[in-house]
């Protein structure tokens, strides 16, 4: 069946009207972003919404026998387990906070899952994260990293935008910014070296290139990012090998707590089926008339080839470490809801989705 074309706008709407909930997680993206050290940024503290709240740190809120728990409000008499990731950790896509893998884990296995993710996060930042807020946990049972997906689509952005750590998101905002940071430096009035190197270029000068700034100025927000120009096998093997090399340190770091760890590969929609269910492909329609530049990045990383390139490399180092390692996307194949309405995007479910997700890791992982 032919579809109509959508503008931006049309397409943003059907969006909404599709998957409501996708709304308040792009209020919540959207209030600008808070900037922090070493992890480079994460959520806005203390948010509060019907589809999600944070807590006093910016971690999202998980539900357990009826309370909330979190980093900033663990149970003090209980053990916890972690459920580490990016988005799809986070919950984007649920209606609540007591609809995601955690909340779902929580009560499945009646114990304490707190929801230990950041949006946008690759496989780095993750451990980085857990650096930050080693020191807050006594007792913990789990650390289930629920992951890679992030980390492959980042390391598709362009050449440009590589670093010496990998690629991430924000890495376009990074340089852009820093670069006019540098410009800045360059026409202080006041530097140690302004009679050495004529830095002091006088009102005059300065002036010009402001004024020159304002006539070039883009909204770089509008920039298209796509990954047509990387090389797609070398980029699996460097994410491949971050997920790999992150995991390894998760398994030095916790040791002291003799906690469990396990890596799932986190689904994603083209690499669980061959097919989207007639609700998923109205919403996938959509999502395509309006991509982002996150969505770009998964033009060349779709088909089935990479998901068995990708996740080979990171099964190999998972066993030769004493890893233990799922592929979500192949134990969501067994499922009896397979057949049901389960991805409001590429890998982000809705709430039956992520209790399936849940469900799958209590009885098939955690065993």
């Amino acid at each position: 069946m032919e579809r109509k074309q959508l503008s931006h706008e049309e397409a943003v709407r059907e969006v909404y009207r599709l998957t409501p909930q996708i709304r308040e997680y792009d209020e919540f993206m959207y209030l600008g972003v808070k900037w922090l050290p070493y992890t480079m940024f994460f959520h806005h503290k203390n948010y509060q919404s019907e589809v999600i709240s944070t807590d006093s740190l910016g971690f999202r809120n998980s539900t357990f026998r009826g309370e909330k728990v979190s980093v900033a409000n663990m149970p003090k008499d209980h053990s916890v387990n972690l459920l580490v990731g990016g988005s799809t950790t986070l919950g984007t896509g649920a209606t609540s906070d007591a609809n995601t893998i955690s909340s779902r884990l929580a009560k499945y296995t009646e114990e304490p899952w707190l929801n230990f993710s950041g949006r946008g996060y690759n496989a780095t930042q993750e451990i980085i994260l857990f650096l930050m807020h080693q020191h807050r946990f006594q007792r913990i049972n789990n650390v289930v990293v629920f992951s890679g997906i992030n980390t492959l689509t980042l390391e598709g952005l362009p050449d440009s935008l590589t670093s010496d750590h990998g690629r991430y998101y924000y890495s376009f905002e990074y340089n852009h910014y820093m670069d006019k940071y540098n410009d800045d430096l360059k026409q202080r009035s006041r530097t140690y070296a302004s009679e050495l190197d004529n830095r002091n270029k006088g009102l005059l000068s300065r002036l010009k290139s402001y004024i020159g700034n304002l006539v070039n100025q883009e909204n770089i927000a509008d920039k298209i990012i796509t990954d047509n120009n990387t090389n797609t096998q070398e980029r699996v093997q460097r994410a491949a090998f971050a997920v790999s090399n992150a995991l390894y340190q998760w398994q030095q770091l916790i040791a002291p707590f003799n906690a469990r760890l396990t890596f799932i590969l986190q689904p994603m929609s083209y690499w669980t089926r061959d097919y989207l269910t007639p609700d998923e492909e109205d919403i996938f329609y959509a999502i395509d008339s309006c991509p982002n530049n996150f969505w770009r990045l998964f033009k060349n990383i779709l088909d089935k080839e990479i998901h068995g390139l990708f996740t080979d490399a990171i099964r190999t180092s998972c066993v030769s470490r004493g890893i233990q390692f799922e592929d979500m996307n192949l134990l969501l194949r067994d499922s009896q809801k397979i057949s049901n309405y389960l991805f409001v995007d590429r890998v982000h479910f809705n709430d039956e989705g992520y209790d399936e997700v849940a469900n799958i890791i209590h009885n098939k992982v955690l065993v």
